[in-house]
């Protein structure tokens, strides 16, 4: 199975795994960028993508910098459809204490490539019951 990016910048690097089995594949920026601390901004990667029709390309945070600098992709995982052929972009969060410098060529999140279910959607009037009762959002508890 095959991917097709296009760099849509001078800047842009092809997607790349840093070990040949990890999941996901780094991306990187196309632009210097400054992120103020509490604050987010969408971080360009200068790359379009065609994908397989059964596929869709998420892309999550790097553990990393949410670890040590606070900044993470904001709507993780963001989902690119197989249709859309537009430049990829990465909405990056800062919950650190410091404004984030992105520079050119760094790395800012990952693509995962997935295939996702389509079920048949039905309406009904009622739902079976669940062990889990009427109990709402959370209502497992918190430990």
């Amino acid at each position: 199975m095959k991917v097709k990016f296009k760099r849509l910048s001078p800047h842009a690097k092809i997607p790349f795994q840093q070990h040949r089995y990890d999941a996901g594949y780094d991306v990187t920026a196309v632009e210097d960028i400054i992120i103020p601390a509490g604050k987010w901004a969408l971080v360009k990667t200068g790359l379009a993508v065609e994908l397989p029709e059964a596929m869709e390309l998420q892309i999550r945070s790097r553990s990393g910098l949410a670890l040590k600098k606070g900044v993470f992709c904001l709507n993780a995982p963001g989902t690119v459809d197989a249709g859309y052929r537009n430049e990829i972009g990465v909405i990056l969060a800062n919950l650190g204490d410091e404004d984030f410098p992105i520079h050119i060529g760094d790395r800012v999140a990952q693509f995962i490539f997935q295939t996702p279910k389509h079920p048949e959607i039905t309406e009904v009037e009622e739902l079976e019951k669940s062990d889990r009762g009427q109990g709402g959002f959370g209502s497992t508890g918190f430990k």
